[in-house]
């Protein structure tokens, strides 16, 4: 069951357009099939503030269950996830991630794992080459699945009256990280996944997504109208922070400033190198 009160369809849409709902699509109209997964899916925000109850017994099985019930790759599942519950290794990895609190206030933080070695240690012990595991797609497929299994916590977690948020500044210093959970070559750390109760007295927000104009192409790719709707969606955005923060601080000028040149990567222009260190070629 969703932990948020049952919105109508029409309110979950201007939430996540920011009252500009997609092209054919009416604010006032009801979607006969919608339910209760949609609602959960519609209804996601990222939870920065935790309270410190621990999750019910047994949360974090049926948590990896949804994770498994992914798509794999071939079935390769080249996957897996180290669970941090201890205080001191969540405030070290916190550390780790540009001092993000949540992460070690949250009661839970999977990590997931591009594990590539779970293979290379099959092939070794049945005398069998796997030349195949040293290309970029086969990295890529690992990291895939991995995110693939995550979503499905995340979304698996949230209809369970759990809030969520990723930390994908666990990639800021991946050496360390890999260090902090013992991981073995042929295995990355991809982001973190923090799980728990969300804190009534800091509630969190639906943040606004772009328009669907700018992301959704029909047969063919068209930028016609992009620059247009990213500037309507600047405006969205500068609404929705000024409740908060600066009112300045668009969707654009945030997006750029995070890619305007190596320094503002926080460590992950390395990541090929980290990657490399892990014994994970990338022909």
């Amino acid at each position: 069951m969703s932990h948020h009160s049952t919105p109508a369809p029409a309110s979950l849409l201007e939430a996540r357009y920011g009252k500009q709902p997609p092209l054919n699509v009416a604010l006032n109209a009801t979607f006969p099939a919608f339910n209760p997964t949609l609602e959960t899916l519609l209804s996601h925000r990222s939870v920065r503030a935790f309270l410190e109850t621990p999750l019910p017994p047994e949360t974090l099985e049926w948590l990896i269950a949804a994770a498994q019930s992914a798509p794999s790759s071939c079935n390769l599942q080249m996957w897996s996830v180290v669970a941090v519950e201890n205080r001191e290794r969540k405030a070290r990895l916190a550390d780790l991630a540009g001092k993000q609190r949540h992460i070690k206030q949250a009661p839970l933080l999977l990590v997931f794992l591009a594990d590539m070695a779970m293979l290379h240690e099959t092939a070794a012990a049945q005398k069998t080459p796997v030349d195949g595991m040293d290309y970029l797609d086969t990295f890529l497929m690992a990291a895939i699945d991995a995110t693939l299994a995550a979503q499905n916590v995340a979304t698996a977690a949230e209809s369970l009256g759990f809030g969520t948020v990723y930390a994908g500044a666990l990639r800021n210093q991946p050496e360390e990280v890999i260090r902090e959970l013992n991981l073995p070559p042929h295995v990355f750390p991809v982001f973190g996944l923090c799980i728990g109760y969300p804190d009534p007295e800091r509630p969190a927000q639906i943040k606004p997504r772009l328009p669907q104009r700018a992301v959704l192409h029909r047969e063919q790719y068209s930028n016609s109208d992009t620059q247009q709707a990213i500037a309507d969606y600047d405006a969205t955005m500068a609404a929705f922070y000024s409740s908060y923060r600066d009112a300045d601080a668009t969707w654009s000028k945030q997006s750029l400033a995070r890619l305007r040149e190596a320094e503002s990567l926080a460590g992950r222009d390395r990541l090929r190198e980290a990657i490399l260190k892990q014994g994970i070629l990338l022909r």
